[in-house]
């Protein structure tokens, strides 16, 4: 059994037109928004095994964000830089390369390819994943190579605004 949290980064601050976009840093309610998805985890007894993030600042600080709501040491984030451009089949090549001893997994990137990884694995459309915005997936399987939507159970689909 394999469970996958899919998690796009939260809102990022354009006040710093001179960043180049891989350094653009989360805004303030982006941070605001990232803690509160890590609480949600956390009321909901999400236990991680590994997480994997795109390098971009953005990503990498929501990565910390919601892994600090999980108890999630900042210093055990794989840093994958595959999945800052990726699309979706990349994507799955990342999740699918994750040692077998990790149960739970959260993979942290961008869209459009995240949305399109999620509508790839969920067995119902997700559609455009906010800022922010997670789905758990559940799969009935063994090892990472063998995830689908053949075998995944839907567990959740989240978002900010769903608690404001």
């Amino acid at each position: 059994m394999k469970t996958l949290y899919i998690l796009r980064h939260a809102k990022s601050s354009w006040d710093f037109p001179e960043l180049s976009d891989h350094d653009r840093p989360l805004s303030e309610r982006g941070r605001n928004d990232a803690a509160l998805m890590g609480e949600m985890l956390a009321m909901k007894g999400v236990k991680l095994h590994l997480i994997i993030s795109s390098p971009a600042v953005r990503a990498l600080t929501t990565a910390t964000l919601v892994g600090k709501e999980l108890g999630y040491e900042p210093d055990h984030i794989a840093v994958d830089e595959r999945a800052y451009a990726a699309d979706r089949n990349d994507l799955l090549k990342i999740v699918q390369a994750a040692p077998a001893s990790a149960d739970s997994l959260m993979l942290v990137a961008h869209n459009e390819a995240l949305s399109d990884f999620a509508d790839m694995l969920a067995p119902e459309p997700v559609g455009s994943l906010p800022t922010a915005g997670i789905i758990g997936l559940h799969f009935t399987c063994g090892s990472w190579d063998e995830i689908s939507k053949e075998n995944a159970t839907l567990l959740f689909y989240d978002f900010p605004k769903n608690h404001k």
